[in-house]
């Protein structure tokens, strides 16, 4: 098994040279460098900026799984002034509340930590306090929120109740797949929800979106025109991808695979076919 691996990157780094990428263009990886902005991730990504330059308190980013959400994440918090904003990243939504108010301190770069739940509460009270009145605003995002058992969704919305007479002392960006919006939706968390008023849902990237993005990867990755995906290749990405941005970085990755094998600058309909036929045996 090791030995496979081994030859798996070797022969990786091999078409990455043949082709004469700088880097591998389709990494699953959240690099906000590689983040195409469709419609629907301009739209999102507008909805966050907007959620926190007004101070909307909770905004909610949702989306299937793999269509980018974490990389648009990491591109949005890179468009945040650090001379302006103090950000919290909670990508382990998996915790207790105590967990996640010393999660939020740490973050936030505090590490002398109070120990009971009610202290840490006083405690993330004062420190946001103490940042809002220097002129800073603090945002908090949490990753694959829908997993957030109840008790730890209201501890959030208890925090977001936390104000000064003109604004509210932390901006919470909640993200997570359709089922968050389920959650979201039970009776017991209707005080939260009345809370969001900034929400969008993420959509799978369309037919002519699939051949714009892999032809932006490929420039980004170093490519000079090399190699060429066909109509029809473009077609049966779209299609079995089902326009999710990892689906297709995996397809694209096992396609350019297969054309470089046979040594050819063009991927055509059966490089994708062998690459969709692949990732079936890998699920089944």
């Amino acid at each position: 098994m090791r030995f496979r691996r081994r030859a798996a990157t070797v022969i990786l780094h091999m078409y990455q040279s043949f082709y004469g990428f700088r880097e591998m263009p389709f990494n699953i990886t959240p690099d906000p460098r590689f983040l195409f902005l469709s419609h629907t991730h301009q739209e999102a990504l507008q909805h966050l900026k907007y959620g926190v330059r007004e101070k909307k308190g909770f905004i909610v980013l949702v989306g299937e799984v793999g269509c980018g959400k974490t990389t648009l994440c990491r591109r949005f918090l890179d468009d945040l002034d650090p001379a302006h904003f103090d950000t919290a990243l909670i990508l382990n939504p998996r915790i207790t509340e105590t967990q996640m108010l010393k999660a939020i301190l740490t973050e936030l770069g505090e590490t002398k930590l109070s120990r009971s739940q009610n202290d840490l509460v006083a405690q993330v009270s004062r420190v946001l306090l103490e940042r809002i009145e220097k002129g800073r605003d603090i945002v908090l995002i949490i990753d694959e929120a829908q997993n957030l058992k109840f008790e730890v969704l209201e501890q959030i919305r208890l925090l977001s109740n936390l104000e000064t007479d003109r604004q509210k002392l932390l901006q919470i960006v909640l993200l997570g797949q359709p089922e968050l919006k389920e959650v979201l939706a039970r009776d017991e968390l209707r005080q939260l929800r009345q809370r969001i008023l900034v929400h969008y849902e993420l959509h799978p990237l369309s037919s002519a979106d699939v051949s714009q993005y892999i032809q932006h990867r490929l420039s980004l990755a170093g490519g000079n025109g090399r190699p060429s995906f066909t109509r029809w290749a473009l077609r049966a990405i779209h299609r079995g991808s089902g326009g999710i941005p990892r689906v297709v970085n995996n397809l694209c990755d096992k396609s350019l695979l297969s054309a470089f094998i046979r040594e050819s600058d063009e991927v055509n309909y059966w490089d994708v076919r062998r690459a969709i036929r692949d990732m079936k045996n890998l699920t089944q």
